[in-house]
């Protein structure tokens, strides 16, 4: 299993997307719509073929279910909400109500784990999963952008248990686990501007 991106979610993509490149000090380029859960997002590329995603609900789309990524349910200020991982064996990990949900965008072609109710798993303190069918997925083909992953810190109640129910198969040195109260993500990034924590 190897991370592929992480997450921020908000109210509007225009607020993300601001509140990202404030911090970050770099520009997202343009990403695209997802009809099926009425979403869109803009994308920014990291190093090591790893990028970072801002996902809002689209108000000019429609939904006939739950949207992904909890976004029925989201509100406040943009902040980090989900790290997506693929693992070698996709459906050993459609767990925490996953289900295999086919995805396209453009040329792009992917399943992706979402609960029925469009939560994510654990709160997000188990990675959503998904399993690519195209060559060059968007981790491959952004721009760079000057700016790389340091950490991943995953906050949960039962942090520990999630630890062990990913290893061997997840063992990446920059994801940390620590045990809290509640739910919660924090990356810690290189940039042109120093190191930023969203």
């Amino acid at each position: 299993m190897r991370l592929d991106h992480l997450a921020v979610a908000a109210e509007t993509l225009d607020e993300g997307v601001a509140w990202v490149e404030d911090r970050l000090g770099v520009p997202m380029v343009a990403g695209g719509t997802h009809t099926r859960f009425g979403t869109h997002n803009k994308l920014l590329g990291l190093a090591d073929d790893l990028y970072l995603e801002v996902i809002s609900p689209d108000p000019s789309a429609s939904c006939d279910g739950p949207r992904w990524f909890d976004l029925d349910r989201f509100s406040g200020p943009p902040r980090l909400a989900n790290w997506i991982c693929e693992p070698e064996d996709f459906d050993r990990f459609l767990r925490h109500g996953m289900r295999e949900i086919p995805m396209t965008r453009g040329d792009l072609s992917w399943d992706m784990g979402v609960p029925a109710d469009g939560t994510l798993p654990l709160g997000g303190g188990f990675p959503t999963v998904l399993q690519w069918h195209s060559d060059t997925p968007p981790g491959k083909r952004l721009p760079a952008s000057g700016c790389g992953l340091l950490h991943l810190t995953v906050r949960h109640p039962d942090a520990e248990k999630i630890k062990a129910e990913l290893a061997p198969e997840f063992d990446d040195p920059r994801v940390k686990f620590e045990d809290a109260p509640s739910v919660s993500l924090h990356a810690e990034f290189q940039t042109p501007q120093g190191r930023v924590h969203l």
